[in-house]
């Protein structure tokens, strides 16, 4: 057990510690470094950790993070509106958007279909897409999700809930490989798989 001469010191240690990825000693760095900043440097720090908890949205329309009720994406008349990039998470909306090769809008499930984690349809935001396709015309949907059983699974829910719309429907091709997570692909990759994308029909058997 780290033996530390502050319990102030220990108090956040312990609260640095609970990030993902930051053990004990990594915690120690980091609030060490901060104890040698200019006290206003570290103020300014914890403002803005502060602001991002207390006053991030999420976007009415895709669930993006947002600074106001529309994201910036949805909010861009540029980008293609009749596209729609459906994707677990937020970080798999930074990851395609890395990639530079996509030019419609998103739409963020908040997780994917999972009976074995208590996962049900009813607590992902497979409603609110459903009705984006019937009341926005969209033309096409790419599923971007993780290429494992819980994101085959969701695949295959929302294209059936969809059997009777017209609307072409979408996935990313096998360039990331089964079991894999679409925030560690490299750009090239991601982009060639959306490139690449093939029709359901011939992924989810």
């Amino acid at each position: 057990m780290m033996q530390l001469p502050s319990t102030l010191l220990e108090n956040a240690v312990a609260e640095f510690a609970k990030l993902p990825g930051i053990g004990k000693k990594t915690a120690l760095r980091l609030v060490l470094h901060l104890l040698k900043e200019e006290e206003e440097d570290v103020k300014k720090f914890s403002h803005a950790i502060e602001r991002m908890r207390t006053e991030t949205h999420f976007c009415k329309k895709c669930f993006n993070v947002s600074d106001g009720d529309i994201c910036g994406i949805c909010a861009n008349s540029a980008r293609n509106h009749r596209l729609v990039c459906v994707v677990e998470n937020i970080r798999d909306v930074i990851a395609v958007e890395n990639t530079q090769q996509f030019n419609g809008v998103y739409h963020v499930l908040g997780g994917v279909i999972s009976p074995l984690d208590g996962i049900g349809p009813d607590q992902l935001h497979i409603d609110e897409l459903i009705a984006r396709v019937k009341t926005d015309g969209i033309e096409e949907m790419v599923f971007a999700l993780n290429p494992n059983i819980q994101g085959d699974t969701t695949i295959f829910y929302i294209q059936r809930k969809l059997k009777d719309i017209s609307c072409k429907i979408t996935t990313i091709s096998r360039g990331i490989a089964f079991g894999g997570e679409l925030e560690y692909a490299d750009e090239m990759t991601l982009g060639r798989s959306l490139a690449n994308r093939l029709p359901v029909e011939n992924y989810v058997k």
